[in-house]
């Protein structure tokens, strides 16, 4: 019976299954001696490549403080804030009087509207752009065409606004002298027009983001196998059939990410743009949610339900996110993840 027990005793240490056994400590040693390597191989990465990751700090930095620190404040949209802490748990409150008010419905179709109106009209402009660049053969004359159309991105939204509002004054504007001159009637106030202003803000949106946006599809496009273009050229393929078969075929992948990134900023409709467009005359055509969320907050003090607006508009913008995600990935086969 002891003899037995030993064999059995001598098969376990023999198959290294006891933390005893030769082979178990031999196993242990192993990994000591990866996660050592990998450890030094982890400084070695860190010494050679930080110039990169200082670079990158600033930027994590500024997304962790104005991104991730305040998640942990949402739940300031559950709550009565109040001057001296505690404030005080409300649950739902906030939304009930958030959905109650007929101003949020209005704000919310304005953003929805302009929001549509951007992705419709401003969305396929850096890729038309990007295409019409790539056609350039002279280098020169597409370095000099890039920077011109790049500059407008670099302007806030201030000066942007300015150069606008000087083009489109019905007093001494450009576009209302040309307008004039042409024959088509007496210069129209396009800032105070509630069937224009709109547009204003499409227009000026493509003229500021177009160029600097084309970057992206042109980085996508430089990345296509050249021997698909030699192919085509050699099966007769003209210089649109290329770009309809072999070009944007190519840069799908990256459409539809960016796609699937502007529909999670769909109710975003760029709160600076819109503040420095709006007037008391057309107010209540552009005013969205930011501009809302924004007067709730500092104009009259009621932070919990300025919170309560942001958070329903991440969350309307985490599910809409999801969703052009999983419809990208069974329409193309691409998606974020």
């Amino acid at each position: 019976m002891v003899a037995k027990d030993g064999q059995k005793v001598a098969a376990v240490l023999s198959d290294g299954n006891v933390p005893g056994s030769r082979e178990g400590l031999h196993e242990r040693v192993l990994d000591k001696r990866s996660g050592a390597a990998s450890a030094q191989d982890w400084r070695a990465k860190l010494r050679q490549w930080w110039p990169y990751y200082a670079m990158m700090a600033p930027g994590l930095l500024f997304f962790f403080i104005w991104h991730y620190v305040p998640i942990w404040e949402a739940k300031m949209a559950f709550e009565q804030v109040r001057i001296i802490p505690p404030n005080i748990w409300v649950g739902l409150k906030n939304f009930q009087q958030l959905f109650a008010s007929p101003i949020f419905y209005q704000v919310l179709a304005n953003t929805l509207i302009i929001s549509a109106m951007k992705i419709a009209f401003v969305f396929p402009v850096p890729i038309i752009v990007a295409l019409l660049l790539n056609e350039i053969r002279n280098g020169k004359l597409r370095g000099t065409i890039q920077s011109a159309i790049y500059l407008p991105h670099f302007l806030s939204w201030v000066v942007i606004a300015g150069v606008f509002i000087a083009l489109l004054s019905p007093t001494d504007g450009a576009v209302g002298q040309i307008q004039q001159a042409m024959g088509f009637g007496s210069p129209s106030n396009y800032l105070t027009n509630p069937g224009s202003i709109r547009w204003v803000l499409v227009i000026s949106e493509i003229w500021r983001s177009a160029g600097w946006d084309s970057l992206l599809y042109l980085a996508a496009i430089f990345a296509i196998d050249p021997q698909l273009y030699e192919a085509a050229e050699i099966d007769g393929a003209s210089r649109w059939q290329k770009i309809w078969h072999v070009t944007i075929p190519g840069i799908v992948p990256t459409i539809a990410t960016l796609f699937i990134l502007n529909m999670g900023l769909f109710l975003s409709a760029d709160l600076n743009q819109v503040i420095n467009f709006q007037n008391d005359v057309n107010a209540s055509t552009i005013d969205i949610l930011d501009t809302y969320v924004y007067r709730l907050g500092l104009s009259t003090g009621e932070y919990a339900l300025a919170t309560a607006a942001g958070l329903f508009k991440a969350v309307i913008g985490m599910v809409l996110i999801v969703t052009s995600h999983l419809v990208s990935k069974r329409l193309t086969g691409k998606g974020v993840w």
